[in-house]
């Protein structure tokens, strides 16, 4: 229970951030790729703080023997880039970079009841649908 809570509390804290620094905005986001024009140098802001939060935050929860609701630190063991990996990459910012949407602005965005979020994040769990399909056949294919 502990667990689901805190995991609620820590998503409503980034979904709060998210629509705090106007990320759920998808103008917001495609203004700091327009350079030439409307260029908007929020999104880097963010990403700055971001990265400072999450090297401080890393540097002091790895101190720990284990996290607070579980037994152990799951963390990336594998290091090699590979083909899903890398296209997976290239289509998050393709995707970004045409929308103005990520996952992470467009769900805090559903509130907004437009359209956008909604056909955005309607995208997003078809990809992903297709994606464990694709992989599943992979791997049966492999198995054969």
């Amino acid at each position: 229970m502990l667990r689901t809570v805190s995991a609620a509390g820590i998503g409503l804290s980034f979904g709060a951030g998210i629509v705090v620094s106007g990320m759920g905005n998808p103008a917001k986001v495609l203004n700091f790729f327009d350079i030439f024009g409307s260029w908007d140098p929020s999104l880097m802001l963010v990403m700055l703080s971001a990265l400072v939060v999450t090297f401080v935050g890393y540097r002091l929860v790895l101190r720990r023997p284990a996290p607070v609701f579980e037994p152990k630190f799951h963390l990336p063991t594998r290091r090699e880039l590979d083909l899903p990996l890398i296209g997976g990459s290239a289509l998050f910012g393709i995707g970004w970079g045409l929308s103005g949407f990520c996952p992470g602005g467009a769900i805090p965005a559903l509130g907004s009841g437009a359209p956008a979020p909604v056909i955005f994040v309607a995208s997003m769990i078809g990809g992903m649908l297709v994606a464990n399909a694709l992989r599943y056949l992979s791997l049966q294919r492999a198995a054969v």
